[in-house]
């Protein structure tokens, strides 16, 4: 079992409806990812960001199809252009010890054959986690 964590601030100026609606797709991203058996979208407490998701996935061939699911690529399309500050986590029940190194490669594969979300990526503020240093390896 996954726990996909995102922990984020967004920019100063934006709007409650453009917040809203980037929340909102997040919590689209948990109804209609197949992979996803549960998630919780909403305030982060007891941190330095504002706002939180978590997404329970089976293995990482779900994780995979998280990755790039269009939900969950309309999500970055509309919300991370609205982020300041991003990082992301990963908690896993697997006692493998290469786990974190495989979850990077699905995530540097993400990058690599979607320019257009490496780009949204590359523009944050701060990012940083299980993916990170991010699309160019800084």
């Amino acid at each position: 079992m996954i726990q996909h964590g995102i922990r984020f601030t967004f920019k100063p100026g934006v709007t409650p409806e453009q917040r809203e609606e980037a929340l909102e797709s997040l919590r689209e991203q948990g109804r209609a990812i197949p992979a996803v058996t549960s998630f919780v979208v909403g305030r982060d407490y007891g941190g330095e960001y504002e706002w939180g998701a978590a997404f329970a996935i089976e293995d990482l061939d779900g994780y995979w199809e998280y990755l790039i699911h269009p939900a969950h690529l309309h999500t970055d399309r509309v919300g991370l252009p609205l982020v300041d500050r991003f990082a992301s986590f990963d908690i896993t029940d697997d006692p493998s010890p290469d786990f974190g190194e495989r979850i990077a490669v699905l995530h540097q594969r993400r990058f690599d054959s979607l320019p257009d979300i490496t780009k949204l990526v590359s523009d944050l503020g701060e990012y940083v986690g299980s993916a990170a240093p991010g699309p160019h390896g800084d």
